[in-house]
């Protein structure tokens, strides 16, 4: 709604009911507009209730509580710091333990099962729970402050779409914008993306970064640059219209990426190892006071590895990784800075309310127990390939633009210091304690303080509406509402000993599972990150339960269910009402048969073993193209030689850390296979196609026997086999997340037999085929390496 008009002041009108109702003129109709009696009340621009602050919502990606210097860790954060020195930090905040689930509750101030995202979108099932599709019940927090009349913008990371409305045709009603309430967005959708190689929307469109990484170019760094943009505009042309601004970078989430000038800045700081690392954060902690004196550092589990146990030639690049990753997160909190600079510089930052979560989840331990040059390597079960000996030649390369690292597992659990396990762990505080700093010196004169309330994610939404005075709607767009779950956290603003208003909250993710209820939590973990597979699978009913006493043991370090059975199995039962009431049930430990639709019960984003593509398509990703893994298949292209011969791609999938591309190179039709950026084959035509209209082919002939095995790759053109190369090893699973566009290579490039950027066809294509044949071996994969690329990318 863009004007009302009324005789009332704006900020008393009725705001249950949204868009809210346009009041109409009922008086005497007159002829002439120039009658003195043809008086009219004035149109007026829609606005929040006088004193509404800005909003500024900070989501960092896979962070844990014990990473950011705010909070007690290795990474120094001067933004998180400067607003925590004169706004509030949060020692108790709490996510979900997953991108998606956090990212959908934070946005609607409702559970996660509550809203469909029980899971990653990857990961949608047909239980309610478990959609991935957001019900008009629940609007959120962008649309009900847009009806408001705020203005409204993410930036950043979108992994709430479900995974069938991503391409290029949508529907786009779960969408940043138009969908979600946001007026402009730009960013990614999915769970990752390469930093110097982004997948970038403006609004639905395919946008292309502004340059390459040797001219400059980082995400993060894009990101900042359009949010401080859109602030600018925002304040300059309307200063009167409070801004919603949603700021989610992609970092630090793998694949791990940065200047080196900024990892370079830790050289010897991680040198004694994850275990030492971990005492002195604790030891930082407790003098910083986000822990108490008397909490218990917990203990390294059996099955992460002791850095004395390492292997030696290991240690150079494991040190290096924890480096890579410490400058990637300064790197990023920088990058906050200059929005909350930009906020500053037009005098808005006293109005505005800040919320910086530093992490969507505890630290991500998807690395593998070693780590990993190019993610892609681990992700399709090719993890011997990354022998030491291959990791240290890489060393000096690792974080920049030829590699796609991610850290070991022993850092993600020191960066979770002092709580037990990691990112997807929803039953233990490592996968959902995030520090939370909240700023607004006009709305609490309380300055560096510290909260140790519990509150959850959930309690954004009901926290922002309180503190722009506009009620939860009871409808939106002619929908009755369910309410909003979470808590109002102003009551603990200017008032640290206020007793916590949330007081019970269930934690659910892969069967990993929690309760806390007024300061007791029971919890059970049901599986491990990175362990999918392998040995039956453990009982719901078998789970062993812990309990822990939050007033007596801040860390959850000391079980005591056997000193307090019935507290026990009280929480038991509370459990189980709770997830009755949010959808939580079934529970729902399946991987590999969550992540295929014909047994989620999700759609298919295509079928069959034929597709067409057209000039003019672009920004299709890998799960947009039928799948020719494991299996012999054909590309064929009806294509328009100019005079003087063609080059350029005709078609490619992937990019530089791995992927295959046809395309001409002085006229000769060539196919390259890029094996993980290890090894590149190279099949090409003896001489260049002549002038006219042709066919080009290329045939993949598998080998068959198992996966990733060799290829046999011929190319015709029309019709004719002008030569044959061999492929001695492939891909079996995926080669990532980068666009595939008819015509060109557009952003990392698959071979650099042709240049970044200025690589499309010359000539004319009229239609490209892609055919998959019938011998796939798809039914070989390990369900495990499913799983682990569905999970790890998120």
């Amino acid at each position: 709604m863009g004007t009302t008009s009324g005789t009332h002041d704006p900020g008393d009108i009725g705001r249950q009911i949204l868009p809210i109702p346009r009041e109409t003129y009922s008086g005497t109709a007159l002829y002439d507009a120039k009658d003195p009696d043809a008086r009219y009340i004035p149109l007026r621009q829609l606005r929040p209730p006088a004193g509404a602050p800005n909003v500024l919502i900070v989501l960092l990606d896979d962070v844990g509580f014990g990473a950011s210097s705010t909070f007690g860790g290795p990474a120094q954060t001067p933004t998180a710091q400067r607003l925590a020195d004169t706004g509030l930090r949060y020692t108790r905040f709490h996510t979900t333990a997953l991108c998606s689930p956090t990212r959908a509750a934070l946005l609607t101030g409702r559970n996660h099962h509550t809203v469909g995202m029980g899971s990653i979108t990857e990961m949608a099932t047909a239980a309610p729970g478990y959609t991935s599709v957001r019900p008009d019940t629940c609007a959120p927090l962008a649309e009900m402050l847009k009806l408001n009349g705020y203005a409204t913008a993410q930036v950043g990371k979108c992994h709430e779409v479900p995974i069938w409305e991503t391409s290029p045709v949508g529907p786009f009603d779960r969408w940043p914008s138009p969908g979600n309430g946001f007026e402009y967005f730009y960013g990614f959708l999915g769970g990752e993306t390469d930093q110097w190689y982004p997948t970038l929307r403006e609004g639905t469109t395919r946008v292309e970064p502004w340059g390459t990484p040797e001219e400059g170019y980082h995400l993060s760094e894009d990101l900042a640059d359009k949010a401080v943009a859109w602030v600018r505009q925002q304040k300059v042309l309307t200063p009167d219209k409070p801004f919603f601004l949603y700021f989610a970078p992609g970092a630090t989430h793998a694949p791990h990426q940065v200047p080196p000038q900024w990892s370079d800045r830790y050289r010897g700081r991680f040198d004694d190892g994850w275990d030492a690392l971990r005492e002195r954060t604790f030891a930082r902690q407790k003098e910083l006071g986000v822990v108490p004196p008397d909490a218990e550092l917990t203990r390294r589990h059996d099955v992460i590895p002791a850095w004395e146990d390492m292997d030696e030639m290991l240690l150079p690049v494991l040190r290096r990784q924890m480096e890579n990753y410490a400058g990637f997160l300064e790197h990023t909190d920088h990058q906050v800075g200059r929005v909350v600079d930009a906020i500053e510089q037009l005098g808005a930052l006293d109005d505005t309310l800040v919320f910086y979560i530093i992490g969507d989840n505890g630290a991500s331990a998807e690395g593998t127990l070693q780590g990993t040059f190019n993610e892609l390597i681990s992700l399709n079960g090719l993890s011997a390939i990354e022998t030491p000996e291959f990791l240290a030649s890489r060393l000096d390369q690792l974080g920049g633009p030829d590699s796609s690292p991610h850290y070991a597992v022993g850092w993600a659990h020191a960066m979770d210091t002092p709580y037990q396990w990691t990112k997807q762990v929803a039953s233990h505080w490592g996968g959902t304690r995030n520090g939370t700093v909240v700023h607004w010196p006009r709305g609490f004169s309380a300055r560096g303080e510290i909260r140790d309330q519990f509150h959850h994610v959930v309690d954004v939404v009901p926290t922002v509406l309180a503190a722009a005075r506009i009620p939860a709607p009871t409808t939106v767009n002619g929908v009755r509402q369910a309410p909003v779950e979470g808590v109002d956290m102003t009551y603990s603003f200017d008032d640290a000993s206020a007793p916590e208003r949330h007081v019970t909250q269930y934690f659910e993710m892969f069967g990993n599972r929690g309760i806390y209820h007024c300061g007791w939590s029971a919890v059970t973990k049901h599986r491990t990150p990175w362990q999918f597979l392998g040995g039956p699978a453990v009982a719901f009913d078998d789970d062993v339960w812990e309990l822990y006493d939050g007033t007596a043991d801040w860390t959850q370090a000391r079980d005591v269910a056997r000193e307090h059975p019935d507290r026990l199995h009280e929480l038991q039962r509370l459990f189980l009402i709770e997830a009755t009431r949010h959808n939580v049930l079934p529970l729902d430990d399946r991987t590999y048969e969550r992540v295929l639709p014909g047994l989620s019960g999700k759609p298919r984003l295509v079928p069959g073993t034929r597709q067409v593509l057209l000039p003019g398509m672009q920004a299709l990703l890998e799960m947009h193209i039928v799948n020719c893994r494991n299996r012999s298949w054909s590309l064929t292209a009806q294509v328009d030689v100019p005079d003087g011969g063609a080059s350029g791609v005709v078609l490619n999938l992937g990019g530089h850390a791995g992927g295959w591309s046809f395309y001409f190179l002085e006229g000769r039709p060539t196919f390259c296979y890029n094996f993980f950026g290890i090894e590149r084959s190279y099949i090409r035509a003896p001489s260049p196609v002549a002038a006219g209209v042709h066919q080009v082919r290329s045939e993949f002939a598998y080998d068959g026997g198992g996966l990733g095995k060799g290829a046999t790759v011929t190319l015709f053109v029309d019709g004719t086999p002008v030569v044959a190369g061999r492929i001695e090893r492939t891909e079996p699973i995926g080669f990532g997340y980068e666009y595939t566009d008819v015509g060109r290579d557009s952003l990392s490039t698959v071979t650099p037999e042709y240049p970044a950027g200025d690589n499309g066809f010359t000539g004319r294509i009229d239609w490209v085929q892609i055919d998959a044949g019938e011998d796939g071996h798809d039914h070989l994969v390990d369900p495990a390496d499913v799983v682990r690329v569905a999970l790890f990318r998120q």
